[in-house]
Protein backbone atom coordinates (compact mmCIF):
# COMPACT_ATOMS: atom_id res chain seq x y z
CA UNK A 1 0.00 0.00 0.00
CA UNK A 2 1.63 3.52 -0.98
CA UNK A 3 0.58 6.88 0.10
CA UNK A 4 -1.54 9.02 -1.90
CA UNK A 5 0.07 12.10 -3.31
CA UNK A 6 -2.08 14.56 -4.84
CA UNK A 7 -0.61 16.17 -8.17
CA UNK A 8 -1.47 18.94 -9.55
CA UNK A 9 -3.68 18.12 -12.45
CA UNK A 10 -5.91 15.85 -9.64
CA UNK A 11 -7.40 18.53 -7.96
CA UNK A 12 -10.42 19.55 -7.98
CA UNK A 13 -11.20 22.74 -6.68
CA UNK A 14 -15.05 23.79 -5.61
CA UNK A 15 -16.70 27.35 -4.64
CA UNK A 16 -17.54 27.67 -1.16
CA UNK A 17 -19.99 30.59 0.09
CA UNK A 18 -19.43 31.77 4.24
CA UNK A 19 -21.78 33.53 5.52
CA UNK A 20 -20.34 36.06 8.26
CA UNK A 21 -23.62 37.18 9.13
CA UNK A 22 -23.91 37.15 13.01
CA UNK A 23 -21.01 34.57 13.22
CA UNK A 24 -17.69 36.18 14.99
CA UNK A 25 -14.82 37.36 13.14
CA UNK A 26 -11.83 34.82 14.08
CA UNK A 27 -14.57 31.44 13.62
CA UNK A 28 -15.38 32.61 9.67
CA UNK A 29 -11.64 33.19 9.09
CA UNK A 30 -10.57 30.35 10.76
CA UNK A 31 -12.59 28.28 9.23
CA UNK A 32 -11.63 29.85 5.62
CA UNK A 33 -8.49 29.22 5.99
CA UNK A 34 -9.08 25.71 6.43
CA UNK A 35 -11.05 25.75 3.13
CA UNK A 36 -8.54 27.18 1.06
CA UNK A 37 -5.67 25.27 2.62
CA UNK A 38 -7.77 22.46 1.56
CA UNK A 39 -7.72 20.71 5.20
CA UNK A 40 -11.25 19.49 4.53
CA UNK A 41 -10.38 16.89 2.21
CA UNK A 42 -9.27 13.29 2.86
CA UNK A 43 -6.86 14.06 -0.01
CA UNK A 44 -4.60 16.80 2.42
CA UNK A 45 -1.15 17.08 1.99
CA UNK A 46 0.50 19.78 3.66
CA UNK A 47 3.42 19.71 0.79
CA UNK A 48 0.22 20.57 -1.79
CA UNK A 49 -1.64 23.91 -3.29
CA UNK A 50 -5.46 21.52 -2.67
CA UNK A 51 -7.26 24.27 -1.12
CA UNK A 52 -10.72 25.35 -2.80
CA UNK A 53 -12.19 28.81 -3.49
CA UNK A 54 -13.94 30.84 -0.84
CA UNK A 55 -16.96 33.81 -1.04
CA UNK A 56 -17.08 35.32 2.06
CA UNK A 57 -20.27 37.33 1.85
CA UNK A 58 -21.80 39.78 5.01
CA UNK A 59 -18.69 41.16 6.45
CA UNK A 60 -20.61 43.90 7.78
CA UNK A 61 -22.83 41.99 10.02
CA UNK A 62 -19.70 39.85 11.60
CA UNK A 63 -19.04 40.48 15.19
CA UNK A 64 -16.16 40.73 17.46
CA UNK A 65 -16.57 39.38 21.26
CA UNK A 66 -16.14 41.25 23.99
CA UNK A 67 -13.85 44.70 24.20
CA UNK A 68 -12.08 43.95 20.80
CA UNK A 69 -13.87 46.50 18.80
CA UNK A 70 -12.75 49.11 21.57
CA UNK A 71 -9.51 47.83 22.46
CA UNK A 72 -7.78 45.98 19.52
CA UNK A 73 -6.61 47.80 16.52
CA UNK A 74 -4.60 47.19 13.62
CA UNK A 75 -1.00 48.56 12.94
CA UNK A 76 1.24 48.45 9.87
CA UNK A 77 4.56 50.47 8.62
CA UNK A 78 4.81 52.21 5.20
CA UNK A 79 8.10 51.97 4.34
CA UNK A 80 8.64 55.65 5.20
CA UNK A 81 10.52 57.00 8.53
CA UNK A 82 7.83 57.59 11.19
CA UNK A 83 5.34 55.58 9.07
CA UNK A 84 3.49 53.82 11.92
CA UNK A 85 0.16 53.69 10.96
CA UNK A 86 -2.45 52.70 13.28
CA UNK A 87 -6.28 51.46 12.72
CA UNK A 88 -9.40 50.59 15.86
CA UNK A 89 -11.35 47.70 14.84
CA UNK A 90 -14.48 49.84 15.93
CA UNK A 91 -13.34 52.21 12.74
CA UNK A 92 -12.15 49.34 10.40
CA UNK A 93 -15.43 47.40 11.15
CA UNK A 94 -17.28 50.47 10.31
CA UNK A 95 -15.64 51.44 7.16
CA UNK A 96 -13.53 48.60 5.83
CA UNK A 97 -15.11 44.51 7.36
CA UNK A 98 -13.70 43.11 4.17
CA UNK A 99 -10.12 44.20 4.80
CA UNK A 100 -10.79 43.18 8.36
CA UNK A 101 -11.75 39.73 7.27
CA UNK A 102 -9.21 39.49 4.73
CA UNK A 103 -6.64 40.62 6.92
CA UNK A 104 -7.57 37.87 9.52
CA UNK A 105 -7.96 35.11 6.75
CA UNK A 106 -4.52 35.95 5.32
CA UNK A 107 -2.84 35.66 9.10
CA UNK A 108 -4.02 32.09 9.50
CA UNK A 109 -2.67 31.13 6.12
CA UNK A 110 1.43 30.16 6.52
CA UNK A 111 3.57 32.55 4.93
CA UNK A 112 5.26 31.07 1.93
CA UNK A 113 4.29 30.50 -1.61
CA UNK A 114 1.49 28.18 -0.68
CA UNK A 115 -0.16 30.44 1.59
CA UNK A 116 -0.03 33.44 -1.08
CA UNK A 117 -1.79 30.83 -3.12
CA UNK A 118 -4.33 30.19 -1.27
CA UNK A 119 -5.13 34.04 -0.39
CA UNK A 120 -5.60 34.62 -4.20
CA UNK A 121 -8.71 31.95 -3.68
CA UNK A 122 -10.35 34.40 -1.57
CA UNK A 123 -13.09 36.39 -2.53
CA UNK A 124 -14.82 38.75 0.27
CA UNK A 125 -17.67 41.44 0.11
CA UNK A 126 -19.55 43.25 2.37
CA UNK A 127 -22.80 43.04 1.75
CA UNK A 128 -24.67 39.68 0.69
CA UNK A 129 -24.33 40.20 -3.41
CA UNK A 130 -21.35 38.72 -4.97
CA UNK A 131 -19.99 38.97 -8.55
CA UNK A 132 -19.36 35.07 -8.40
CA UNK A 133 -22.50 33.40 -9.29
CA UNK A 134 -21.67 32.10 -12.52
CA UNK A 135 -19.37 29.67 -10.62
CA UNK A 136 -21.80 27.74 -8.92
CA UNK A 137 -20.22 28.38 -5.07
CA UNK A 138 -21.71 26.06 -2.45
CA UNK A 139 -22.97 27.59 0.76
CA UNK A 140 -20.99 25.65 3.40
CA UNK A 141 -22.47 25.84 6.90
CA UNK A 142 -20.17 27.36 9.90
Amino acid sequence: MSTYMPKAGDITRTWYILDAEGQSLGRVAAKAAHILRGKHKPTYAPHADCGDHVIIINTDKAVLTGKKLDQKSYKWHTGWIGGLKEIRYSDMMANQSDRAMTIAVEGMLPNNTLGRAAAKRLRVYKGAEHNNAAQKPVKYEL
